[in-house]
């Protein structure tokens, strides 16, 4: 199995992108399956928690209100500027926030009882090295739960936005094009979680809706909020203008113009050590 992609600091997220992100996208596809890992970790006795790609820290606000008030949260990102929205964000909340890459954990063998990576993994370099680093940083006992996206065409929007995209960039498409949904095989995950030492784990396909108020408002955050914006823009920025418009269009056919509902899936891991 090839555990390599390339780099992820081509895919840390920064300039105007974290606010479109957090501001259209989050609602629409991350504050879903934030409330769904915040339940499932809900009433676990853990007294040190961190986060791996905390992004824009949809999941973190949700997690310090799921863990114990005693438990030590430790929010991590490998993008300065994702970071710095969290933290404004969550000022006032009791977090520790850290620029750190999940491939090299800078903590001790066995230091965490809870380990939450969403929407993560699929942008690690070195994926085997990720998922051995989070068992390694495991106490005995602890608990890995992580979320990656199904298959691009279970989720709606995004189906429709880059296959839209997909006729301007053309081949070679950018990795930037497949990676989001590159972890959605539960056979590739099952190894991963085997090779880096975990005996017992779950993985689960989990639906949900994806909401937003316009079919524009989602338009606008999938062409400016995702990986792939940069690439249209080095290569042509008036493509930006006509991708929105045939996304717009496409979405409002299929899903409503005000308000959009669109079907989206995520694979849910939980891991134990």
């Amino acid at each position: 199995m090839d555990t390599k992609t390339n780099s992820s600091s081509e895919f840390t997220f920064s300039g105007s992108i974290p606010h479109h992100y957090e501001e259209c996208l989050g609602p629409m596809f991350f504050e879903p399956y934030a409330l769904e890992v915040a339940e499932r970790i809900k009433g676990l006795p853990v007294h040190l928690t961190l986060e791996i790609a905390c992004g824009t820290g949809r999941v973190t606000r949700h997690l310090r209100k799921a863990i114990p008030a005693t438990a030590k949260l430790i929010a991590s990102d490998i993008s300065p500027d994702m970071l710095a929205v969290a933290r404004k964000k969550l000022q006032s909340a009791d977090i520790q926030w850290e620029i750190i890459d999940a491939q090299e954990l800078p903590f001790d063998d066995k230091s965490f009882d809870l380990l939450v990576c969403c929407f993560g993994f699929m942008f690690l370099a070195d994926r085997a090295k990720g998922f051995s680093e989070a068992y390694r940083v495991l106490r005995p006992g602890g608990t890995l739960l992580l979320t990656t996206w199904d298959k691009l065409e279970v989720n709606a929007a995004s189906f429709v936005y880059r296959r839209t995209a997909k006729k301007y960039l053309q081949d070679p498409l950018p990795e930037a094009y497949n990676l989001p949904f590159s972890l959605s095989d539960d056979r590739i995950i099952s190894s991963y979680f085997e090779n880096a030492g975990f005996g017992k784990f779950t993985i689960e396909n989990v639906r949900k809706v994806c909401f937003s108020s316009s079919a524009r408002e989602a338009t606008e955050g999938l062409a400016h909020g995702g990986s792939i914006y940069n690439e249209i823009m080095k290569r042509n920025p008036a493509w930006m203008e006509e991708i929105k418009s045939t996304v717009e269009k496409e979405l409002s056919q299929g899903f409503g113009a005000a308000p959009m509902r669109a079907p989206m899936s995520a694979i849910v891991s939980t891991a134990w050590k």
